[in-house]
């Protein structure tokens, strides 16, 4: 430790400069963005932008969670929208339908979850590789189911209400979602076991496994986690949307991984903190909406997620093998 750094307040020394980062450039786009227009700092734009980004949040934990294993999971995003897709189907069948939708959407991606962490567990097959490829299952079923077409099951009134609804003035009840959810990520990972053996499998999954931590449970969980977090993130968009479309998920794996590594998560697994995620998720979040006021299309956005994810990568896996 430096005398600058020995100087400095003790709650400032324990803050990472990741996280630290990461706000730093959260005030730069929200001052660049005023310059480009003065509605940029407005409550009502940025409330918005808080409930948009509540759906990155949601998806982004479940990604979290697998990274910290040094995992990754990249059926993100047709289990996002087999999350949506069956909640709305469900939906359709009368009154009992329609208390089932959203329960139902969550466990079609708790199940893909779990094939997924069966996989990488039970079977050692690697996370990139199953993953991907349930994600194509999960496209070819969703394909199949509807034909081809944009399907053209609606959203249950209860999806809607938790999607763009308030049960606290001026709180989207999406927001109240990441809210509740982050919290239970916070407690999950700093005062249980099974956080903290999250942690030992990211950083030595063999050494974990010597010292008690029944790993193939952990990952099996983790996966499912993941799953049921990315398919509760479609249900919320297609209360958001009033109805499921189509490959809605696409957009949301890049900018999943770029929020969690952008906060400082180790891609290779074994560091990382949640409020670097909330900071991660915030900051693409308004990249996002600087890039689309800009004009900028699809391809300009996916490669300066690939930038961000390339940069964080040479960091953090540096930084990694150097300790």
């Amino acid at each position: 430790m430096n005398a600058v750094t020995a100087r400095l307040p003790g709650f400032l020394r324990r803050l990472d400069p990741a996280v630290t980062t990461a706000f730093a450039c959260i005030v730069l786009l929200l001052f660049l963005g005023s310059l480009y227009s003065r509605n940029f700092l407005s409550p009502e734009y940025l409330l918005q932008q808080l409930k948009v980004a509540s759906f990155l949040g949601i998806i982004a934990t479940g990604m979290m969670l697998v990274i910290l294993l040094g995992q990754i999971d990249l059926s993100v995003p047709w289990v996002v929208t087999v999350g949506a897709m069956m909640s709305s189907a469900i939906a359709g069948f009368g009154h009992t339908g329609a208390i089932l939708a959203i329960p139902f959407g969550i466990f079609c991606g708790v199940l893909i979850g779990l094939v997924n962490g069966f996989a990488v567990a039970y079977l050692r097959i690697p996370s990139m590789i199953i993953t991907l490829a349930t994600n194509a299952v999960a496209q070819g079923l969703m394909v199949v189911y509807t034909g081809g077409f944009s399907p053209q099951d609606s959203a249950s009134p209860a999806m809607r209400y938790l999607a763009t609804g308030f049960i606290i003035p001026t709180i989207p009840n999406s927001v109240l979602c990441w809210i509740v959810i982050g919290a239970a990520a916070v407690f999950l990972m700093t005062r249980t076991g099974f956080g903290r053996s999250i942690y030992g499998i990211g950083n030595r999954e063999r050494a974990a496994y010597l010292s008690g931590i029944n790993t193939q449970r952990v990952v099996l969980t983790v996966f499912g986690i993941s799953g049921g977090l990315a398919a509760f993130g479609g249900v919320l968009l297609a209360g958001y949307a009033s109805k499921a479309a189509q490959s809605m998920g696409d957009a949301y794996l890049l900018p999943a991984i770029a929020a969690v590594v952008l906060g400082g998560t180790s891609i290779l697994g074994g560091r990382g903190n949640y409020l670097g995620t909330v900071a991660g998720v915030m900051l693409i979040t308004l990249l996002q909406s600087i890039l689309t006021v800009m004009q900028i299309p699809e391809y300009g956005r996916q490669i300066v997620y690939g930038v961000v994810i390339i940069s964080m990568l040479l960091l953090y896996g540096r930084e990694k093998l150097l300790r």
